[in-house]
């Protein structure tokens, strides 16, 4: 059988109803003070109070500023320049290059192609105000090519002694061996593929963005190894 439910028994007697009123005023008093402690609290704390609020109101706009600049920064890039995979598949060697070329100048790096016989593993060189000289690699390859080790080897070697880069870029419309990744970001030379050639040239992020090019405090880095 289920337990009947507790049901409160009202006062009887005298004694009983002083004492329900004693408990009952108990109660309240606690309640007052405890508000007017609370109250005393927010009185004094509001300065800290209002400074976080400020504080988070102040973050808040910040943060959507630089999100608003960046998407505007964005779609400007786009609208002075924007190439798809496709168009990139049906280029030659040289298009690709004068494409890549076109895209570092849009990302804001004066460049110039310099690509042919004995171009020392650089195609494209590109001078940047803040992040210094980029060297790049150009590998066209037909859909699903990859690029293998001996790339990476021949930019690492030359960046530094031949061009005086601070950051080496391998690009390519197809896709890099695992091995060849692995060493270049093992040695510092970046590498677009596929995924990050759609990424730079249709979505419009900056190649400095993308790979996380630093600026002059860390410039030299291939150049100290001439």
């Amino acid at each position: 059988m289920g337990r009947k439910p507790l049901r409160l028994r009202r006062p009887r007697g005298v004694s009983e109803v002083v004492s329900a009123a004693v408990v009952g005023l108990a109660v309240l008093v606690l309640a007052m003070r405890m508000t007017t402690a609370a109250v005393g609290a927010l009185r004094e704390a509001w300065p800290v109070l209002l400074a976080l609020v400020f504080l988070a109101g102040t973050v808040g706009a910040w943060w959507n500023a630089r999100a608003m600049g960046r998407r505007r920064r964005d779609a400007e890039r786009l609208a002075m320049l924007r190439i798809t995979l496709a168009e990139f598949d049906a280029m030659d060697d040289r298009q690709f290059e004068h494409a890549l070329r076109d895209l570092l100048v849009r990302d804001g790096w004066p460049a110039r192609r310099v690509g042919g016989g004995g171009d020392q593993a650089a195609d494209v060189i590109g001078d940047h105000m803040r992040r210094g000289r980029i060297v790049v690699q150009a590998k066209h390859t037909r859909v699903g090519g990859k690029v293998g080790s001996s790339v990476m080897y021949a930019v690492k070697g030359t960046a530094g002694p031949a061009h005086r880069a601070d950051h080496a870029v391998v690009v390519t419309n197809g896709t890099f061996t695992r091995d060849s990744m692995a060493w270049g970001d093992r040695h510092g030379v970046h590498w677009v593929d596929r995924d990050k050639l759609r990424r730079w040239a249709e979505t419009g992020t900056a190649l400095h963005e993308l790979l996380g090019l630093s600026a002059r405090a860390r410039r030299g880095r291939f150049k100290r190894a001439a």
